[in-house]
């Protein structure tokens, strides 16, 4: 039976929330789904149906577990030990050295016959400088020695949605595969300065199966970062005048001057606030950091109340502030509000901090994913016919 050409189906790892499911979109049948939180488990069930998704470790996950052929496999990896704020043990870290076995289970399909059409991957950018360009080699060998050929992509979620995320996307086609939507050097925004310094350090044999992924830059956003503010959060309250002076003490003349700015601007102004650590005189002090460039700072995983990202709102001379809210979050990660989130607020931060922006993933799905898939796919019925 001849498939048909307009729909797809894919095997979703570290799936998270989901995130990348909800970029896919309809037109994509999601055969199976993996992740070994069981909290993030819980609300990817309530989002996609009871049994959507086997809470296991990827290790414990094997061939015989994979239902049907996929033609895609989608894999947003732990980026805990990639990150800049990690720990430097890279692919040989207990999170992010789960992209091994991960691995593995894609070499065990091959060996039946299942071998999927295409894989994505997904990361922080630190993955194209951890250990000196090393890890990152090491990705695209791994997937040279499965038999596909790949390229990569760095994507800045603040291209669609207003918030400040670059994130490295490696996208590989089976080798056997005629491809298409990539061009013969490096585009912009697309092929950053570290990403062509990364495909520069490839040793020849991988370089020669090497792509420059092209895909169209997206419309100019229209969405700001105030219009996603909630007047009247539920899972965050607004600071009292007290908290509001306080945060404000926290700040630099620097940034105090920022918020001078907003209060004369005549709109409503919203700005990003993070709580860093700074040396001052040779002191360590606890800083307020604002941005008003109409984009939040990249959602991170919470550890502990520094790296939740607080809000202010200048009105005049109206200030208040709080946390960031949960539903804020998922729509900074194009989240529609029809998502369940979790109850609990830190449950919520770290689920939508951990994922992939889904237009980011619905940009590269519509110009690069289904364009390769639906070209082969005729190809291969023109033969079968």
């Amino acid at each position: 039976m001849m498939k048909n050409v307009d729909s797809f189906s894919f095997y979703e790892f570290f799936a998270g929330g989901g995130m990348a499911r909800a970029g896919l979109g309809q037109s994509w049948r999601c055969l199976f789904a993996n992740d070994f939180d069981k909290k993030k488990g819980a609300t990817y069930e309530r989002n996609w149906g009871e049994g959507a998704l086997v809470v296991d470790d990827v290790r414990h996950i094997g061939p015989n577990t994979l239902p049907d052929h996929a033609d895609l496999i989608w894999g947003s990896f732990p980026c805990q030990d990639l990150s800049l704020a990690g720990g430097g043990a890279g692919l040989k870290g207990d999170r992010s050295g789960t992209f091994w076995p991960f691995m593995t289970v894609i070499q065990g399909l091959i060996g039946e016959g299942r071998a999927p059409q295409m894989i994505a991957l997904e990361n922080v950018v630190g993955t194209l400088t951890s250990h000196k360009g090393a890890d990152f080699i090491a990705i695209c060998d791994a997937l040279n020695r499965l038999g596909y050929r790949f390229g990569a992509l760095v994507a800045d979620a603040s291209l669609f949605v207003p918030q400040s995320r670059p994130r490295l996307f490696v996208i590989a086609i089976r080798s056997d595969l005629t491809p298409s939507q990539y061009g013969q050097g490096p585009q912009q925004p697309w092929h950053t300065s570290a990403l062509r310094r990364a495909h520069d350090q490839l040793p020849t044999r991988l370089a020669e199966n090497w792509m420059w992924w092209n895909m169209p830059k997206p419309p100019k956003r229209k969405q700001n970062f105030r219009d996603l503010i909630e007047d009247n959060p539920e899972s965050v309250a607004w600071h009292s005048a007290k908290e509001t002076r306080e945060l404000l003490s926290m700040m630099s003349e620097i940034n105090l001057a920022k918020v001078e700015t907003a209060k004369l601007s005549g709109v409503r102004m919203v700005g990003g606030v993070y709580k860093r650590t700074r040396f001052h005189h040779g002191i360590k002090v606890q800083r307020a950091e604002v941005r008003f460039d109409d984009i939040a700072g990249c959602l991170r995983t919470p550890a502990g109340g520094s790296s939740r990202q607080l809000i202010i709102v200048v009105e005049g001379d109206r200030i208040r502030s709080r946390l960031i809210s949960a539903r804020e979050t998922a729509r900074l990660m194009g989240l529609p509000d029809s998502y369940q989130l979790p109850a609990g607020y830190n449950e919520s931060y770290h689920l939508t901090g951990d994922g992939v922006a889904v237009p980011v993933v619905r940009h590269i799905a519509q110009h690069i994913l289904e364009p390769n898939l639906v070209a082969n796919r005729r190809t291969e019925e023109t033969i079968a016919a």
